[in-house]
């Protein structure tokens, strides 16, 4: 009965439900992100709701992912990094053309969205606590999480400030880390991406 392969089946249902739920969420948020950003004209959410939408290209390619070659994992996971390094790339564009052209970030619906934003990547995280050592693609999930959730802070760091100072700096200083430490990030995964990589394939992997 040790054979019957009961529990790879049961492993698998439990990461497809995990990466649904956190697919699901993600792309709610970076909906409401974006709008709610645009609308309060703030650097800050705006980089998190993109944040927000990579991570749902991210779960929806780690959903692929199950059940498939761990070369296939491997260039999962080097996908998702890559979208990441251009969403952290893009970030700090946006900051400096809004440090350029100026903006009137308003404080209380950045505060009331990344609150919301942060409970629902506490959530996933949560969720995907189990599987944060996990293969390399379910790694990649628990590291595009984690980044959200301090992501996730420092908005609400910021929308504070604007509230207490009315000052737009602090947006414009957390949409730049953000973008800063989403690229660091998308680094992390890219080395764990090639390391796996490094690793000598199974027989029936090998073409």
């Amino acid at each position: 009965m040790s054979d019957c392969g009961c529990h790879a089946e049961a492993n698998t249902a439990a990461e497809r439900r995990v990466l649904w739920i956190a697919l699901a969420l993600n792309a709610a948020m970076a909906v409401i992100g974006s709008l709610a950003g645009w609308l309060a004209q703030s650097t800050g959410l705006l980089a998190d709701a993109l944040d927000m939408l990579s991570d749902a290209t991210a779960y929806a390619i780690g959903l692929a992912a199950i059940g498939r070659s761990a070369r296939f994992k491997q260039r999962a996971a080097g996908v998702s990094g890559s979208l990441l390094l251009l969403l952290g790339v893009g970030v700090l564009i946006e900051v400096g053309r809004r440090a350029w052209v100026g903006s009137e970030p308003v404080g209380w619906p950045i505060v009331a969205t990344a609150l919301v934003s942060l409970a629902a990547n506490l959530a996933v995280l949560r969720l995907l606590r189990p599987f944060r050592r996990g293969e390399v693609h379910l790694r990649a999930t628990w590291i595009f999480t984690r980044a959200d959730v301090v992501a996730n802070i420092g908005v609400i760091v910021s929308g504070v400030l604007i509230l207490a100072t009315g000052w737009r700096y602090p947006d414009l200083v957390v949409g730049a880390l953000i973008g800063l430490y989403v690229s660091k990030e998308a680094l992390e995964i890219l080395s764990e991406a090639r390391n796996a990589g490094r690793l000598p394939a199974a027989p029936e992997e090998r073409a």
